[in-house]
């Protein structure tokens, strides 16, 4: 019997190391950028086209190469960094492991110019799927020039495997970032097809920051500045007022290496504690400077995870430094965290302009009660049709309230009365196993009638409405995201919401990446009910607003909001409609402590229930839970 063990190939071993390595376009990015900062490059540019797929280039004015070692470079395991074991854990640079560019040339065609300064020729190297097709002397500039291009054109499995443009263009521009902003003091350009997207010039981590996120954010940095025996801790952390309610802007960096660790998130969360509200993201670009040998960063390819010797003792450090330096700038608290601008801050604003009307699902339902959620059209006809079959299907649920005799309703047990209520006593209790609220009513009030069949609300958060079989319990947040979500993707698909022109003109400013999103997006954003033009550079005039919009408004802050909700959701790769609306309506529901009249829960809970699908919010979250009241008979008997 032969032997069964053989060495594989080297193109092929270079291939499975890639997978580590190369996992993307922006891992590529990366990788390539963290060279040219150990070449010591003052200036570097970065070409990309089609999001990384087509072309990803990076040119430097660093210390270029030897022909020979223009070619090393190329070799598994070759570095220039690292001689031994101990240099491990002293290790200075972004790049040690000499996988990168093997890696890269497995599943690319790669073309290299790179040229010493003081040598008079360069070198040029094109290699394809691990192979030198060229290797020849060429006149170029100092420095080196990279170009990646038809990345994994030789795997077309992972070249299948890429997400859509606009997902892989974020990932590169967060690794850009990351990496600029880990290096103020050099010079950054970004190109995007043709388009010039970051233009960072040299300067301090403030200046960078800035750049990087929009001038507004300048007056929201407060300076973290620590220096221990063990670490030294600087950056900035935003005020408590600046949060938002996802990710994006947090960045550790570890000798100027970028980290992500949920453990050091929690020490800076701490530090906020009672300062802003418990599902809120700060703000924070913090730097520690650390010993190399008491950390180990050889942990996996990306470099992005590391062990401390006493993780607890940064925690701590850490912690007291952010909370130093907010109680030393006098930061405290200035708004009421609970409440948030809204796209549309009442809720009549979704059916401005329609006529009001009393909900009676006692009445047959009638064309008027489908048109409070989209106009009808011939076109649209099964629409309407499965609207109608809808409310038909939510009327049987409220059939015969007025019959419901007293002792139906009548619950034996002892129960806690609360202050101040009305001639009905209620009580509020909890389900089982569940953070659900509980109305009930006690055996000795009297029963329900027809005239205490109108909603309320409890804890400004959820409406309850009595059904015949029991009640139910409305998240008013979530039935408004499905409301407007329903609203908002039949306008961008058939037609255009109305347009309140502005008396002055706004002009707004937003960062690069969120200018360039801006741009992409414009015209769908304006069938919305917007009108906004661009002004050049990263700013745009904001002419209107939608006309459903009431009270006074900040258009920035709309805007930034309606984008970082795209870009939250730009993972899921929904259509460009589909993600609109589901931003929008996310932007523009009702908030949790949103207080609301009698006719607006009246308004909501019709809307909501001539949804085509009214059972969950855009995002999957219920929009309402049924309460029967056999269930909870039992559990007073139980």
């Amino acid at each position: 019997m032969s032997d069964v063990i053989k060495l594989l190939p080297e193109s092929v071993a270079n291939q499975i190391a890639a997978g580590e390595v190369v996992q993307r376009p922006a891992s590529v990015v990366k990788e390539l950028l963290e060279n040219a900062i150990d070449a010591g490059a003052t200036s570097l540019k970065l070409v990309v086209k089609d999001a990384g797929k087509t072309l990803i280039q990076v040119i430097d004015n660093g210390c270029g190469m030897s022909e020979t070692d223009a070619r090393m470079c190329f070799e598994r395991h070759a570095t220039s960094k690292i001689r031994e074991s101990r240099d491990l854990f002293a290790i200075q640079t972004m790049g040690f492991r000499g996988e990168a560019m093997a890696s890269i040339a497995a599943v690319a065609q790669v073309e290299m110019k790179t040229r010493r300064r003081n040598d008079e020729l360069g070198t040029r190297i094109v290699i394809e799927d691990s192979r030198v097709k060229t290797q020849e002397a060429v006149s170029c500039e100092s420095g080196t020039s990279i170009s990646v291009k038809n990345l994994f054109f030789n795997v077309p499995a992972r070249r299948n495997f890429l997400k859509a443009d606009p997902v892989e263009m974020r990932h590169i521009l967060d690794e850009f970032q990351r990496v600029a902003m880990a290096n103020p003091d050099l010079f950054f350009s970004l190109h995007h097809n043709g388009q010039e997207i970051f233009h960072l010039a040299s300067g301090n981590l403030r200046q960078r920051v800035v750049k990087i996120f929009g001038e507004n954010i300048n007056k929201k940095l407060v300076p973290v500045g620590e220096d221990t025996e063990v670490l030294q801790i600087s950056g900035f952390v935003g005020k408590p007022d600046y949060f938002k309610k996802t990710r994006g802007e947090q960045y550790f960096f570890v000798n100027k290496r970028f980290i992500k660790s949920s453990y050091l998130h929690h020490a800076v969360v701490q530090a906020f504690e009672e300062l802003m509200p418990s599902d809120a993201y700060p703000l924070y670009v913090l730097f520690l400077e650390i010993d190399p040998a008491s950390i180990d960063i050889n942990v996996h390819p990306t470099k992005q995870e590391i062990k401390f010797d006493d993780e607890k003792l940064v925690y701590n450090y850490l912690k007291v430094a952010v909370r130093h330096a907010l109680g030393s700038h006098n930061v405290m608290p200035m708004i009421d965290f609970e409440q948030e601008n809204s796209f549309a801050p009442t809720l009549s604003s979704p059916i401005k302009n329609k006529q009001h009307h009393t909900p009676n699902f006692d009445r047959p339902t009638t064309g008027n009660t489908v048109k409070s959620n989209r106009d009808y059209n011939p076109d649209n006809f099964d629409d309407n049709n499965r609207q109608q079959s809808n409310l038909r299907n939510w009327q049987k649920l409220y059939e015969g309230l007025d019959l419901i005799s007293p002792a139906e309703n009548q619950i034996e047990n002892d129960t806690e009365f609360i202050e101040n209520q009305q001639p009905s006593s209620i009580t509020v209790g909890s389900r089982a196993n569940t953070n659900e609220s509980i109305i009930l009513i006690d055996d000795n009030t009297e029963s329900f009638t027809k005239e205490h069949r109108e909603p309320y609300q409890i804890h400004s958060q959820y409406i309850v409405s009595q059904i015949k079989s029991g009640f139910l319990l409305i998240d008013q947040q979530a039935a408004s995201e499905r409301i407007l979500y329903e609203k908002y993707l039949e306008t961008l698909t058939n037609s255009s919401i109305s347009t309140q022109k502005l008396l002055f003109p706004k002009t707004i400013e937003l960062n690069p990446a969120d200018a360039a999103l801006m741009k992409d997006l414009l015209s769908e954003i304006n069938k919305l009910g917007f009108e906004i033009e661009e002004f050049g550079a990263n700013t745009f005039v904001v002419h209107g607003l939608p006309a459903e919009i009431n009270g006074t408004i900040n258009e920035q802050d709309l805007i930034e909001k309606l984008l970082s909700q795209y870009k939250n959701n730009i993972e899921l790769e929904l259509g460009i409609y589909e993600n609109l609306a589901r931003s929008a309506a996310k932007s523009a529901a009702l908030k949790r402590n949103q207080t609301l009249t009698g006719r607006e829960m009246k308004d909501l809970i019709d809307q909501l229930f001539a949804c085509q699908i009214p059972y969950k919010s855009p995002s999957g979250r219920n929009c309402f839970i049924t309460f029967d009241l056999e269930e909870l008979q039992k559990r007073f008997t139980s």
